[in-house]
């Protein structure tokens, strides 16, 4: 009696023990990426112009969960205030609890405790000129308040438009949910930061964990599409051989 017997040799178990750990790990780093940012995130989407050109209407953004205590001028923030809407707003942090800010200089740029503000991401106004506001103004904010910008300063409604409120203008720290760290509808990514606050007493904030998280996923995604092409290329490799042998086997013939 005679018969042929074929087994699979280290090579061929070697690239199954691999396959399969690639998408035991991918599929670790896509899931843990997408729970960390649900904790992490809360999405929003832009209700109106007032942000453009950093954020469009109808933006999906996301909004890292802070604490109104960790928010330094530059920031973009989301906060609902009574007193502005029922609905969640998107402004930038001009000023904060102490500071007086105040509009404009001689070149028509935003001071905040008497040191002028470079705001590069402000829309041009009519004859292309760039202005901090078109109304002046000089407001001392109170403790544990901030006073907030659009970065489309001829149309936005914000704090301008507040002074003769309670604060001047300014909102509460506690209004606040969430820090805006990137825009993923239209694709634009983490936002630039707000360098011309840098030189401030207390800095700008760091981006946000969200460049870890799209790795995370990015990274994920491709271990589990490499890991689950392995069997199929490789069962294609073998029935291309032309003796018909699968790679990575030997037979043996026995009477």
């Amino acid at each position: 009696m005679s018969g042929n017997i074929r087994t699979k040799d280290g090579h061929g178990r070697l690239g199954s023990v691999l396959s399969g750990l690639a998408v035991a790990v991918g599929c670790v780093l896509f899931l843990g990426g997408f729970v960390w940012g649900a904790v992490l995130y809360q999405p929003y989407t832009v209700p109106t112009d007032s942000m453009t050109p950093t954020l469009d209407v109808g933006s999906k953004i996301l909004a890292e969960r802070i604490d109104g205590d960790e928010v330094r001028r530059g920031d973009v923030v989301v906060f609902t205030d009574p007193l502005w809407g029922s609905s969640p707003m998107v402004k930038r942090v001009a000023a904060v609890g102490g500071d007086t800010v105040a509009c404009c200089d001689r070149d028509g740029r935003l001071t905040v405790n008497g040191t002028p503000v470079e705001e590069p991401y402000l829309r041009p106004g009519p004859g292309g000129r760039t202005v901090a506001s078109g109304q002046d103004f000089s407001v001392t904010v109170p403790r544990d308040n901030l006073f907030l910008l659009g970065d489309d300063r001829h149309t936005s409604l914000d704090s301008r438009t507040h002074m003769e409120e309670a604060g001047q203008g300014s909102v509460p720290r506690s209004t606040v949910v969430g820090r805006v760290d990137a825009v993923v509808w239209p694709a634009k990514g983490l936002l630039a930061p707000p360098e011309g606050f840098a030189d401030l007493p207390g800095g700008i904030s760091q981006p946000g964990p969200f460049t870890a998280l799209f790795t995370a996923i990015t990274a994920g995604t491709a271990l589990i599409l490499v890991g689950a092409a392995y069997g199929p290329v490789a069962r294609r490799l073998t029935r291309r051989r032309p003796d018909g042998q699968r790679p990575g086997t030997r037979e043996k013939v026995g009477a």
